[in-house]
């Protein structure tokens, strides 16, 4: 009998622990995140990439009175702005979803950490990333997306889920990749934010956003 109350008396020890555990990890990690928008983000990096690959490799040279080279990078820098409006549109939505259905707000401390850490690279990548495209250093935007949004990532990834840190630890090595290969930038920008953004978001989903609805 006394083994018995003792196992309870455990049981019911270990059950608080694990509770007082999810409460401070609410607190200070920023857990609303969706796995389905890293799905989506990816399918719009991959549809971006694939008008970009039209755009640069499949011009119709009958044609050539009327190309102009300024047309197509201009295309090519409206493509880019619309996949990043979607990705952030649809992550926002998502999000805003998620916290809703577990009854918490989107907009908390932990939040404001997550976009405050990830803030300076990311800005600071955007400027870097507009200014080559300004001197016409084509070459070198792709790895430098990569490189910037996957540090970022890192930055940001002390505040919520340790999937994503991971995700930008993986977005810095492709980025220095395709610093070392030349002329595959498009190839890298889609694996980059394309494949591996599906790949942890549909991670995300499985390991996180199910189990919460289980729960």
């Amino acid at each position: 009998m006394n083994n018995k109350v003792l196992y309870m008396e455990e049981k019911d020890l270990y059950s608080e622990i694990s509770s007082i555990r999810n409460l401070m990890e609410r607190s200070t990690r920023f857990i609303s995140l969706s796995g389905l928008s890293g799905v989506m983000a990816g399918v719009y990096a991959l549809i971006g990439a694939g008008i970009a690959y039209k755009l640069i490799y499949l011009k119709n040279d009958t044609d050539l009175l009327t190309y102009s080279y300024q047309t197509d990078i201009i295309r090519l820098f409206l493509v880019a702005i619309l996949v990043l409006i979607f990705s952030v549109g649809t992550g926002v939505w998502l999000t805003v979803r998620k916290a809703r259905r577990k009854g918490q707000s989107v907009w908390n401390q932990s939040s404001q950490s997550f976009l405050k850490s990830g803030a300076l690279p990311l800005v600071t990548g955007g400027c870097f990333v507009l200014l080559l495209f300004m001197q016409g250093r084509f070459g070198i935007i792709a790895p430098g997306c990569l490189i910037f949004y996957g540090l970022a990532l890192v930055s940001a990834g002390q505040h919520t889920y340790g999937d994503v840190k991971w995700l930008g630890l993986c977005e810095i090595a492709l980025g220095l990749l395709a610093t070392v290969l030349p002329g595959y930038g498009l190839l890298f920008w889609a694996f980059g934010f394309g494949v591996l953004h599906i790949v942890y978001g549909s991670a995300m989903h499985f390991k996180y956003d199910r189990e919460n609805n289980a729960n």
